[in-house]
C-alpha cells in the first residue's frame, strides 16, 4: 500500500530546513547501508546522530505523528530517527530492498522496518530525474512530490531513486515499526477507517458509524502488537 500524504511540513518549515542543510557538510550515503546496498547507492547524507540531524529529525517525526493520515495509514508503534539525504550530479540509489531490522541509538531497542517514508524537501521543478520508483504487485510507480509532502510504502518493496541530472533533490527518509506488521491487514484497516470518516462527515455520528468503528477497533485489537 502506497499513500501520498500532502502538507506534512509547511512551506516555512521546509525553507527553514533547507537553509540549515545548505550550511552543513554531507557525508557519503554508503555509510548507513550494508555491503549489498553500498554497491548501488551513490548519494550524500547528513551525518547520522549529528546535532542537526537530531534537531531536524525531531521536527519531521513530530509533524508525521501529528498528521491523521500518516497515523491512520501507518499505525505507528515506533519511528526510527529520520535521516536526510541529497542527490545531484547523476547521484542515484539503484534497486534495493530496505533491511528488515534497523538499529537505533545506543540503549534503545532495534526497530522492525514495516513502512518506509520519504518526505520531500525539494520541489519537482528544482531538479530533473530523482523519481522514487517503487515496484509492487500492481506495477511500477514513479513518485516525485512537492516539498513538504510525504509518500509511505511497504519497506519490503523493491525500490530505487533515479539519477538526478539537474539541480539537487533533498529529502528526509525514515522507517516505522507499525502496530500491524502485515501490509495487507494494515491496508484493510486504513480503507475501513477512511470509509468510516467519510460516512461520519456525510451523515454525522450514527448507529452505523458506531458499529463500524467498533468493528475497526476489534480488528485492531486482534492484529495489533504493542
Amino acid at each position: 500500500m502506497m499513500v501520498h500524504i500532502p502538507g506534512v511540513l509547511s512551506r516555512e518549515q521546509v525553507a527553514q530546513m533547507r537553509k540549515r542543510l545548505i550550511e552543513t557538510d554531507w557525508v557519503d550515503g554508503r555509510a548507513s547501508v550494508g555491503a549489498q546496498g553500498a554497491q548501488v547507492k551513490r548519494n550524500r547524507q547528513l551525518a547520522e546522530g549529528s546535532q542537526l540531524a537530531l534537531e531536524l529529525g525531531g521536527m519531521v517525526s513530530a509533524a508525521l505523528m501529528a498528521n491523521p493520515l500518516f497515523f491512520s495509514s501507518v499505525l505507528p508503534l515506533r519511528i526510527l530517527a529520520p535521516y536526510f539525504n541529497s542527490y545531484g550530479g547523476g547521484e542515484h540509489y539503484g534497486l534495493h530492498v530496505d533491511g528488515a531490522i534497523r538499529a537505533q541509538r545506543p540503549g534503545m531497542p532495534a526497530l522492525r522496518a514495516d513502512v518506509s517514508t520519504t518526505v520531500f524537501l525539494s520541489d519537482p521543478d528544482e531538479y530533473d530525474g530523482g523519481e522514487l520508483v517503487v515496484v509492487d504487485a500492481y506495477g511500477t510507480h514513479e513518485v516525485k512530490l512537492p516539498a513538504g509532502d510525504a509518500i509511505v510504502y511497504p519497506s519490503g518493496s523493491v525500490h530505487q531513486v533515479l539519477p538526478v541530472t539537474r539541480g539537487e533533490r533533498v529529502a528526509s527518509f525514515l522507517w516505522t515499526q507499525s502496530m500491524v506488521r502485515d501490509d495487507g491487514k494494515r491496508a484493510m484497516l486504513f480503507e475501513l477507517d477512511t470509509h468510516i470518516q467519510a460516512l461520519r462527515g456525510a451523515h454525522g455520528e450514527s448507529e452505523a458509524t458506531v458499529g463500524l468503528t467498533g468493528h475497526y477497533h476489534n480488528l485492531l485489537r486482534m492484529w495489533a502488537e504493542v
